[in-house]
């Protein structure tokens, strides 16, 4: 075995489909058996602003094409509001381009990796399987799993997530900062008058969190509410006791610039928190996606990092010499250095943000309501940030 990819979320399956056309060996353990039935009667309430870089890939492994188009929104705008009168609006046609991001269901890329995978030659799927040890020789990795079986491999790459088990047993510590936040996500329907979403993002900086209302077909928005885990419990208890009051509250929260709100799917909630590993790679391992890294969602870019690891990683392979070892460590430092500038930049972006606008930083306010005025008001500026949402 030439590869052995332990978690079968986006980040692993992209990585497997883009190793496809390589002589590779792969193999790929998930320990859930994968949906690959439709589903598409409920909306997802987990969704993703897939920005067009990774549209692009996506395309790349055939996946995007095979996405129902009804259940897909572009995003042509986005109205950031602060606190205290800032306000910060990003247009594509000002920017010359098509559209900033594009909306996506989770589980509808999922679906449809899955499938794809499934077709794919030069790849294994161990489904459901879970590892038990992990040894990390100088020529080799060995990867045992709970059911006995032993794989021999030259590189293991850890796919998952957050609390990673590959990265842990390669003894890698990580720095994990909570933000004593929730991130609340639901999805609705509007009942405006006037024009609906006309495809914008909205997102509202104020004293519970970080509100953010994504455009969905029709009249319909997703919800990711980041705020504190007290007001992220109390919001849930409403939504099942009160759901219309629930749906008010929201509504309210955005100045009803949507209209009345219907709740569409049923509010799920999960803890935000920040993790720095010290390195990516180490000899013959590789980390990617959220099992390297994790950001505040503010920016949208979570997933979207984890599509670039993939891309990069599967670039770095794809050029290794047929009769190279793909675990050697100085080539997987390549892709290690690859990631590192993009990572540690979004990182430190979000996590500033989210500082800036804490209710404990109100002497402040002034300041950072002015900055979002001030680049709203700076055309280069602007344009600049917009080229470097499209790129990452």
């Amino acid at each position: 075995m030439d590869i052995v990819i332990i978690g079968g979320g986006l980040a692993g399956l992209a990585l497997a489909l883009a190793l496809r056309r390589t002589a590779l060996n792969i193999a790929l353990i998930e320990g859930r058996a994968p949906q690959v039935d439709s589903g598409e009667a409920d909306w997802d309430a987990r969704i993703y602003a897939i920005s067009p870089i990774n549209t692009r890939f996506l395309d790349q492994l055939g996946i995007w094409s095979q996405l129902d188009p009804t259940r897909l929104c572009p995003v042509k705008g986005m109205d950031v509001q602060g606190d205290a009168g800032g306000r910060l609006a990003f247009s594509a046609y000002d920017s010359g381009v098509s559209e900033l991001a594009c909306i996506v269901e989770s589980s509808a890329m999922q679906r449809q990796l899955w499938q794809a995978a499934q077709n794919q030659d030069n790849l294994t799927l161990l489904c459901p399987a879970q590892p038990q040890a992990l040894a990390l020789e100088e020529r080799q990795a060995r990867l045992t799993l709970v059911d006995g079986r032993e794989l021999q491999a030259s590189l293991i790459v850890a796919a998952d997530g957050a609390d990673s088990w590959t990265r842990n047993a390669a003894g890698i510590d990580v720095k994990f900062k909570p933000y004593e936040q929730m991130g609340v996500v639901a999805n609705f329907v509007a009942h405006c008058t006037h024009r609906g979403h006309r495809q914008i993002a909205r997102q509202w900086f104020g004293r519970h969190g970080i509100l953010a209302w994504l455009p969905l077909p029709e009249n319909r928005i997703s919800m990711v509410w980041s705020t504190p885990s007290d007001h992220a419990r109390e919001l849930l208890s409403l939504a099942a006791s009160q759901p219309t009051e629930f749906c008010r509250r929201v509504a309210a929260a955005g100045d009803f610039c949507m209209g009345d709100l219907t709740l569409l799917t049923a509010p799920q909630a999960f803890p935000l928190r920040l993790m720095r590993a010290p390195h990516s790679v180490k000899p013959r391992l590789a980390l990617i996606g959220d099992a390297a890294h994790t950001i505040h969602p503010l920016s949208g870019h979570g997933v979207n990092l984890g599509f670039q690891d993939a891309q990069t990683l599967a670039k770095v392979l794809s050029d290794n010499p047929i009769y190279a070892d793909c675990g050697n460590f100085l080539r997987l430092r390549m892709y290690e250095r690859a990631r590192k500038a993009e990572v540690v930049a979004l990182q430190t972006m979000t996590d500033g943000l989210y500082r800036l606008f804490q209710p404990s930083a109100a002497p402040l306010s002034f300041l950072r309501n002015l900055g979002l005025n001030f680049t709203d008001r700076a055309p280069v500026l602007k344009d600049a940030l917009v080229r470097y949402a499209l790129a990452s």
